[in-house]
């Protein structure tokens, strides 16, 4: 059913891929998340929780554990005990602990969107779970192929089937920790790639605030690594953006309930719950670019 729709929206999605480092540890956790690119001028569209939560904090972040490293480099000599209690004032001085680790280090990569960039600005919207992500200094966008934006929405009801696509299972494996520098860092070997995914549903409910319509429940959950994803109709068409998902109790919790699991007796327990996906309606969108004077398309 949506064949067309996702080779449309293919060529404008892109993923946003990010590797974080909690202090305490080596351990390098590979995360990803998605945008649209919106036209030829370098401007993206994605969630505000993406821009706010990996983004705009990464320099904030890698620049205080930076001083923190020249502050530990800066200890005189001392003896080992001495050194334990200044070791934990410095942690104390900066907030950090090894027994409530806090992430000291991001590194955000996006591919396919331009040859290179001097700078990057991020405009965050008051309202509603959107931001636009704008590149300086490019010499070439890797795209020639931007998304039309749902002219009219009055179609959007209840029952009616929509796509979502984005990258939800981070798979590439091109990072490492890098012992010598204390970093972690991108690489050219291991795997560069995250597979784009696709997950359909119908409308179950609008989503309003204040009496005005503000998005899209679906039918199915959006996977985590999908935020900032399009959601399009059969023709390609975009109708919202991936937000967020809510879990609802289902009431049919099966408590140390007795089955045969292998020929034997179990009792097992099951809370289970239904997974929908919320996703910001087209209206706001458009009014979100209109407001900032975003060149896009309608249709």
């Amino acid at each position: 059913m949506f064949v067309k729709g996702i080779e449309i929206a293919t060529n404008y999605t892109r993923p946003i891929r990010s590797i974080l480092r909690n202090y305490g540890s080596n351990e390098v956790l590979p995360g990803c998340s998605t945008c649209i690119i919106i036209n030829d001028q370098g401007w993206l569209l994605t969630c505000k929780h993406v821009t706010e939560g990996l983004i705009k904090p990464a320099d904030v972040i890698n620049n205080k554990y930076a001083q923190f490293k020249a502050d530990f480099a800066g200890l005189p000599t001392m003896s080992a005990n001495k050194k334990r209690k200044a070791i934990a004032m410095l942690e104390q001085k900066y907030g950090y602990s090894k027994s409530n680790p806090c992430t000291i280090q991001i590194k955000n990569s996006f591919d396919n969107v331009v040859d290179s960039f001097t700078s990057i600005n991020v405009i965050e919207c008051s309202y509603a779970d959107l931001a636009l992500v704008k590149f300086e200094g490019f010499n070439q966008l890797f795209c020639n192929s931007f998304p039309v934006f749902k002219d009219n929405s009055t179609d959007l009801k209840q029952g009616l089937s929509l796509c979502r696509l984005g990258f939800p299972y981070p798979e590439f494996t091109n990072f490492q920790y890098n012992s010598i520098t204390d970093d972690i860092e991108w690489t050219t070997t291991g795997n560069p790639n995250s597979p784009l995914f696709p997950i359909d549903g119908i409308i179950t409910r609008h989503v309003a605030e204040n009496g005005q319509i503000t998005g899209l429940e679906l039918s199915t959950p959006g996977l985590k690594g999908q935020s900032g994803g399009p959601l399009f109709d059969k023709q390609g068409v975009i109708c919202g953006l991936q937000s967020s998902t809510v879990s609802l109790p289902l009431g049919s919790d099966q408590v140390n309930r007795e089955i045969m699991i292998d020929g034997k007796k179990k009792k097992v327990s099951n809370y289970p719950f239904l997974h929908l996906g919320r996703c910001v309606h087209v209206d706001v969108i458009k009014k979100f670019l209109d407001e900032q004077g975003i060149k896009y398309q309608r249709g």
